[in-house]
């Protein structure tokens, strides 16, 4: 019973932080958490505190998400965080709202920069700098 626990664990902890190997070159690597493509400028968010700084069809690069996070759904092309998983907030309304979302990405806020163009694959659960 321990064997089938930890493996388990083992397994949840790789669906959800293990993403690194699969990283494309130069890009990151996530949960898949709502499919479609989308190419668009990041904008890194970290607070509620940063909400006018989000721009229409901006890709929406923060933290996590919570409620307070869903009135900027509308506006986003895409979303990517660097915590949650499948089921998590981020995703469910990111699917509600038919955006394109990587979610677990471990380091998306301090590896994208503000007006960097890049492609979130919502299918694959990839995020990919678009090269000048």
């Amino acid at each position: 019973a321990v064997r089938q626990t930890t493996g388990a664990m083992l397994w949840a902890f790789e669906q959800e932080f293990g993403h690194a190997d699969d990283a494309p070159a130069g890009g990151l690597a996530g949960t898949p958490a709502s499919p479609g493509r989308y190419t668009g400028p990041v904008r890194v968010v970290r607070s509620d505190a940063e909400f006018g700084s989000i721009r229409p069809g901006d890709v929406l690069v923060c933290p996590i998400t919570t409620p307070a996070w869903s009135l900027n759904f509308g506006r986003i092309g895409a979303l990517v965080t660097d915590a949650g998983g499948a089921l998590s907030h981020a995703a469910i309304v990111a699917r509600e709202h038919a955006i394109p979302a990587v979610v677990a990405t471990g380091r998306a806020t301090t590896e994208l920069v503000d007006d960097q163009l890049v492609t979130v694959d919502g299918t694959a659960g990839t995020v990919v700098p678009v090269e000048a």
